[in-house]
């Protein structure tokens, strides 16, 4: 991982169970003039720590983040991609893409005219080129995959990468994904929806997932990649085993280009379809990781789907964190990060905190495991992701025994 937390796992989960928020004052561009002037970005990233020079100039900052984040996956798995490279596949995601490529390409057109324009320009913008850079790099020849669905990408990845695995088309995938959106269109076209939140005053307490008070997201940045591998191989090489993925669901709103859902019932389908891929029952689902962006809309109808999903009864006893409090929204990473999450919570009998949980919300009525890191043994995990568009996708874990 690589997140507004921390530049690897470890410090990433320190920072997140200890309650710490990544967020502070914008230092990638100047907000001068800007309606919101704080994110949550990623701090002291140093690229060459990962790459060579000259690759890090035909990249973009999103494609930098995730390789990063590959080779710390590939390093922990102790995968030999080169002893089976057409076994191994990757499916990176992301919501947008190089955006501050396309901005840098943009000043330099506008400034010096066409013929000027950089050649690295468009392939440090398209969406699937994080995915290229992540194949070339670390030598994976089966399949590429780039899911491009906005907030729900990077779930999308890993359910990908499962069914990848299952049909027979790889022995492992590499699934994750990357977002770099702090720029100024990003924070000007969020800003201008009314999607993020205008607290300038105090950035750490902005992202409030479920509180009455909150008013919007925080943007963030980040990359996270995990390894699915089929069970026997990972075992027979004697490989560090943290979960078992068990299920996989996805479905569509067709309702509004931004809005949940107003009868919660397209998402709630996805969660039910992840169920009866892992031949559970709702009731076996001890925690779940939110989606929880801290809009005044659709953390109130996340509690409704999940409601709708559990059974009143079960969603009341069941823990739920809302991460984003903390690491802000990393819009196509985000699945992947609170994927990590979720594993961590069920390896570690720690389930994160919702931070900045003060003023409780009528319509948000569930057990948040507010402000304050909550140990509890949890078998199987819910992480939750949806997108603009009407996109849902969910997957669930087990504790590896």
């Amino acid at each position: 991982m690589v997140t507004p937390l921390g530049n690897d796992v470890e410090s990433t989960w320190s920072s997140l169970i200890a309650g710490e928020s990544g967020a502070a004052e914008i230092t990638q561009f100047d907000s001068t003039g800007y309606g919101v002037h704080f994110a949550c970005e990623v701090k002291g990233f140093d690229p060459l720590q990962w790459m060579e020079h000259k690759a890090t100039r035909r990249m973009d900052r999103y494609t930098q983040l995730v390789l990063a984040a590959a080779r710390q996956a590939e390093a922990d798995s102790g995968i030999e991609i080169a002893a089976a490279p057409d076994r191994v596949g990757a499916a990176v995601a992301t919501g947008i893409g190089g955006l501050k490529s396309f901005e840098a390409c943009m000043d330099n057109l506008l400034a010096r005219g066409p013929d000027r324009t950089s050649p690295f320009a468009i392939v440090q913008i398209i969406p699937n080129l994080a995915a290229g850079w992540v194949s070339m790099e670390l030598g994976t020849r089966g399949p590429l995959l780039a899911e491009c669905t906005a907030c729900a990408a990077s779930n999308m990845a890993i359910g990908d990468g499962l069914d990848a695995i299952r049909l027979g088309r790889a022995d492992v995938m590499l699934c994750g994904g990357t977002e770099s959106p702090v720029t100024r269109v990003g924070i000007a076209g969020f800003n201008a929806m009314r999607a993020i939140s205008r607290r300038n005053d105090d950035p750490a307490r902005a992202s409030r997932p479920f509180d009455l008070e909150r008013d919007g997201f925080v943007m963030g940045e980040a990359a996270a990649v995990l390894v699915l591998e089929e069970l026997e191989r990972a075992q027979a090489r004697g490989a560090r085993i943290y979960a078992e993925l068990l299920g996989y669901g996805v479905s569509s709103d067709a309702a509004h280009v931004s809005d949940p859902d107003p009868t919660g019932e397209n998402p709630a389908r996805a969660i039910r379809m992840a169920i009866a891929d892992a031949g559970i029952t709702a009731d076996d689902i001890g925690y779940v990781n939110a989606h929880a962006t801290s809009t005044p809309v659709g953390d109130s109808a996340e509690t409704r789907v999940l409601k709708l999903a559990l059974g009143e009864e079960h969603a009341y006893r069941t823990p739920i964190s809302g991460t984003k409090g903390a690491t802000g929204h990393c819009l196509g990473a985000a699945g992947a990060v609170e994927a990590i999450f979720t594993i961590l919570a069920l390896e570690r009998g720690v389930l994160p905190p919702t931070i900045n949980y003060e003023v409780p919300d009528p319509s948000c009525d569930l057990d948040y495991v507010p402000n304050t890191a909550r140990e509890q043994q949890v078998e199987i995990g819910l992480s939750n992701s949806f997108g603009f568009g009407g996109h849902n996708a969910c997957v669930l874990f087990e504790r590896w025994r």
